[in-house]
């Protein structure tokens, strides 16, 4: 339990997990199980404010309430990468960049059309919409495993992400991951959807941050959650969600 809510004090802004031992390498397994949490906590805000608004305006309050649940890390996260990534800057000159506090214009725009483009994917959900909800939070969160175990730290002399690469994960770490994927299997065609979509989308991310750079920071983290849950949000609402 510890070990959880010590997860959920890293990656959430929820105030259950202010006051915890803090478990760097312990708490990695539990990464879903905080997605799964956050995708509760928003499918019920879904539901809740479907009763008083049309989608348009349920599905942006969704989007500010992901960002309110996660106190913007995960953003904050995408606009230093984007503004490291992409460009032409060598290893240490992007990582010198994502360090930088001030957010420059590529980090901007990456993080208003994700906003965006996740407000869209919301929007579009019919088939399934609160399943949708819960299980993409869950996905994202999971996909960070995966970039901790197959990538190097780019910062040895310490960073935010830095003791979550103190210790080789094992493959006990992966277990989470099976409750998004047993859950998903509800959604009937679309699981196959959602799990293909997971599979190639983080297997792209972390190619594309290996031949990129080399390695990973706590900030890339942050942005392959948010690029992930509005990769996901989009293919399960192409066709409406069927």
């Amino acid at each position: 339990m510890k070990r959880l809510i010590a997860a959920i004090g890293f990656i959430t802004f929820l105030p259950i997990g202010r006051k915890t031992v803090y478990d760097p390498v312990g708490m990695i397994p539990f990464f879903p199980v905080v997605g799964l949490l956050l995708g509760a906590i928003l499918a019920g805000i879904d539901a809740a404010a479907g009763l008083f608004w049309e989608i348009p305006v349920a599905s942006l309050i969704d989007v500010a309430a992901l960002v309110l649940l996660t106190g913007a890390l995960h953003l904050d996260g995408l606009g230093d990468t984007a503004d490291g990534l992409f460009g032409h800057h060598d290893r240490p000159r992007a990582l010198a960049i994502m360090k930088d506090s001030r957010v420059g214009a590529m980090g901007l725009v990456a993080v208003v059309l994700g906003l965006t483009l996740k407000w869209a994917g919301i929007w579009g959900l019919d088939s399934h919409r609160s399943l949708c909800l819960l299980l993409v939070p869950t996905y994202a969160r999971g996909a960070m495993i995966f970039a901790i175990r197959f990538l190097e730290y780019g910062r040895p002399e310490g960073g935010t992400g830095h003791p979550l690469f103190s210790a080789p994960l094992p493959a006990a770490s992966f277990a989470g991951m099976l409750l998004p994927v047993a859950a998903s299997f509800f959604a009937g065609a679309l699981a196959i959807r959602l799990n293909l979509a997971f599979v190639i989308f983080t297997a792209a991310v972390i190619l594309f941050y290996r031949r990129r750079i080399g390695c990973v920071t706590g900030d890339m983290l942050g942005a392959m959650v948010e690029a992930t849950e509005v990769f996901l949000f989009l293919v399960l609402a192409a066709g409406g969600g069927r």
